[in-house]
């Protein structure tokens, strides 16, 4: 699996206008699932994520977690993060999990994320989302599993 983490100091998803999720200070995520990937991969990402240390302490480094933070997390399905760029000018997808496996792997991973104590909102898998986000720093990590 692949994550994108955005830490932010917010953070909304909508569809069609309507706000489905949003996080204060804590962190944006954008998940793919890829082909062969299961619910371990989807758990160790998680707990990876809620353990990362990209939040400022109080001399200013990046020493802090989410779960130190006692921030929250945004977490939007993104299949896009499976782009092939290796070729020609058109990306292709063909490494990402189908969209039913991709599906329960996004739930998993966002049900695991919670379980580590992270508050969550998510967005809807396969929908056409639009994301708006303060990105803080900026910082943007990407973590595999």
């Amino acid at each position: 699996m692949k994550a994108l983490l955005q830490r932010v100091t917010e953070a909304t998803v909508s569809v069609e206008g309507e706000i489905l999720g949003r996080t204060g200070p804590g962190l944006m995520i954008l998940v793919c699932a890829m082909q062969g990937d299961t619910a371990a991969n989807a758990d160790a990402l998680a707990a990876r994520t809620s353990k990362l240390r990209i939040f400022r302490d109080e001399d200013g480094r990046m020493n802090k977690s989410v779960l130190d933070l006692g921030g929250s997390a945004l977490v939007v399905s993104q299949f896009t993060l499976a782009a092939d760029t290796s070729r020609g000018n058109r990306p292709g997808f063909s490494h990402a999990a189908p969209p039913e496996d991709g599906r329960a792997l996004y739930e998993q991973y966002a049900k695991a994320l919670a379980d580590t104590g992270v508050p969550v909102e998510t967005g809807r898998f396969g929908a056409d989302m639009q994301v708006a986000l303060i990105n803080d720093g900026p910082v943007t990590i990407a973590l595999e599993a």
